[in-house]
């Protein structure tokens, strides 16, 4: 088992008497690992970072690094990497002295600062961009620069706060690869901050879900996506159809469920309560097969629906589908499969033994 470096125990911040931002959070963070802190707006998670980074102080618990406790710490005593989103670099610097400069305030000596800056340069490949200024490097760029100033003096972790919501999509997906594959090439550890779904589930080891100030599931992408501990994850990341209703029947494992749109179906009972209790259904769209045919031509398990749109969208089509009184499907097609149902005319929906989930309506 991995190394623990970073422990969050009982970890709690208010702000002058307000509702909790963070509540109680316990979390660690492995040697080597690349954790993402996954959540919208107000969810906790970039605060976690500050109160780690020491911009912030936690009104009550420990923060763990190496085993000791850093939360009354002061920022540059507990020498930790912070990549912000607004890069922060000193215009009126080169790049070399920009990356220099943490090496300066901590007193190492010039040749050595400028072999470490070399170093540093050369991780984000910037090699030949040592004597520029900021103002002449594209985004991409600056954000390599800020990111070499964060690995220069070489910390036990780098926190990444929405280090790429200022780039375009192309330059944020090919930033995206890039910090994936200096984490796995230094391995050092890295605690990353983002609002994008897309982008945790590229980069990340593990991811940590914060809604409400609280962490609702801790795993690695594949285990997240696949199997969501409650409605929220579900519903938070990727796309995912949440169809309300009500059990009517359950065992450990599995229990039947009546839509509110009127159809019986199966699902995994993974967060929800006894028979006559609300639910919700939790079944990805590309999960959902659709065919032409009325559902009585398919036989037990498929469903009637109606295709009320289809949006082609390059390698696959989404289409909307409406069944039962008043229920409505997402379902996405791998582009050139064959032909589709045609829109207002007959359908049948299906998916997988396994692929829904039953949640509680309430988290």
């Amino acid at each position: 088992m991995a190394e623990t470096l970073v422990r969050f125990e009982g970890v709690r911040k208010t702000y002058g008497g307000g509702a909790a931002a963070v509540r109680s959070l316990d979390l660690d963070i492995a040697r080597g690992e690349l954790l993402t802190l996954l959540g919208p707006s107000g969810s906790g998670k970039t605060t976690t970072l500050m109160m780690l980074a020491g911009f912030e102080r936690p009104s009550a618990g420990r923060i763990l690094l190496e085993g000791r406790d850093i939360a009354r710490l002061a920022p540059h005593r507990r020498g930790i990497g912070v990549v912000f989103q607004s890069y922060a670099l000193f215009p009126h610097m080169s790049v070399a002295e920009n990356v220099a400069f943490p090496l300066q305030v901590r007193g190492v000596a010039r040749n050595d600062q400028a072999k470490r800056v070399a170093k540093a340069l050369a991780m984000v490949r910037l090699e030949g961009f040592a004597e520029r200024r900021p103002a002449q490097l594209s985004g991409g760029q600056q954000q390599r620069v800020a990111l070499a100033r964060a690995l220069v003096f070489e910390p036990p972790i780098v926190l990444l706060d929405e280090p790429l919501g200022a780039l375009d999509k192309a330059l944020r997906e090919e930033m995206q690869l890039e910090i994936r594959h200096l984490h796995q090439r230094l391995g050092i550890t890295m605690l990353y901050v983002t609002h994008d779904q897309a982008e945790a589930l590229t980069l990340s080891d593990r991811i940590a879900v914060f809604e409400g100030g609280l962490v609702r599931q801790v795993a690695d992408p594949r285990a997240l996506y696949d199997r969501p501990a409650d409605a929220f994850v579900a519903g938070f990341v990727g796309e995912n159809n949440l169809l309300p209703g009500t059990i009517v029947a359950r065992d450990e494992d599995e229990c039947r469920v009546r839509l509110a749109c009127g159809p019986v179906v199966s699902a995994q009972a993974v967060d929800c309560g006894g028979v006559g209790e609300a639910c919700l259904v939790a079944v990805r769209p590309e999960r959902v097969a659709v065919a032409g045919v009325t559902a009585s031509d398919l036989g037990e398990g498929a469903l009637p629906a109606v295709v009320t749109e289809a949006i082609f969208l390059g390698d696959h089509v989404r289409l909307r589908l409406a069944m039962g009184d008043g229920g409505e499907m997402l379902a996405k097609r791998p582009a050139g499969m064959g032909a589709l149902p045609a829109p207002g005319g007959p359908a049948a929906i299906a998916w997988p033994e396994g692929a829904a989930f039953a949640f509680r309506t309430a988290t």
